[in-house]
């Protein structure tokens, strides 16, 4: 079996820090923590469970999960990124897709994908840039309606299942979920962070019980979260994904300047 050897979830957004100074430098600083750890362990391959922000997935074609299965990625650039081309691991994509087809699962297979900020935030703090290739999985939060949690951790499932039981042994696997906490955007309550709720769900992955999410509804989250507080389920398939280990809270600032709740968890996997 492949090891995972890394699992952690995050924001991905940066914006100005006017105003915000004290708490974007915590930001800042929880980020690169969990890019040092993600490191030090050495992974072969980096699956990042994400939400695009319809800069591939648009109006036209709404599938609930794809996959990227490029060998390599040229990012957009959005929120400045540089635009600086990383590797993926078309093996690693195009097997998830097989096996988790054999489990139910019709993933979209994507080989144009042009990954966004959601992607490419976490990897500015993973060094250097373009070390390890990735495999994006995107969570489509957009569409209505959006993918359930329950089908997500099912989903999550298999993934564990792949990596455990089809990855060869020598593989070391990290995976990310990345987005949220809560926010809305384009709504009339944009710029309200939960932060009551943001803590319920930092802890109850840290406590090992990221299935409890599984409960939800998507309709429950984006009552008590926000729409772009669907991404919480890209946190929830991290932890199932990598067998619910227990974990902490690297950072927490809710940030209405920045209309989230940012947060990032490192799980002791």
């Amino acid at each position: 079996m492949a090891a995972i050897v890394s699992a952690y979830g995050t924001s991905h957004v940066l914006f100005s820090t006017k105003g915000v100074e004290e708490r974007a430098a915590r930001v800042v600083a929880g980020m690169t923590e969990l890019g040092r750890r993600a490191a030090e362990a050495r992974p072969d391959v980096l699956l990042m469970i994400v939400s695009d922000h319809m800069f591939n997935i648009n109006l036209s074609i709404q599938p609930p999960f794809t996959v990227g299965v490029s060998d390599t990625f040229l990012p957009w650039g959005d929120l400045g990124i540089p635009v600086r081309p990383f590797p993926g691991h078309r093996d690693f994509a195009t097997g998830l897709v097989r096996h988790t087809a054999a489990r139910g699962f019709d993933l979209a297979m994507a080989e144009d994908v042009v990954p966004d900020h959601g992607v490419t935030v976490p990897l500015l703090f993973l060094k250097p840039w373009g070390s390890v290739p990735v495999v994006p999985l995107y969570v489509n939060i957009n569409m209505d309606p959006a993918p359930e949690p329950k089908r997500c951790h099912d989903l999550a499932v298999a993934i564990r299942e792949y990596v455990e039981k089809v990855r060869p042994r020598s593989e070391r696997v990290a995976i990310v979920g990345s987005g949220g906490l809560s926010h809305w955007l384009s709504v009339p309550k944009m710029g309200t962070v939960a932060e009551e709720f943001d803590h319920d769900v930092l802890a109850t992955i840290a406590a090992g019980d990221g299935a409890k999410l599984a409960r939800f509804t998507a309709a429950d989250i984006e009552e008590h979260a926000g729409n772009g507080g669907l991404e919480i389920m890209n946190w929830m398939m991290m932890s199932v994904a990598a067998g619910e280990p227990k974990g902490e809270a690297v950072f927490y600032e809710p940030i209405p300047q920045w209309f989230t709740g940012m947060g990032g968890i490192a799980m002791r996997v």
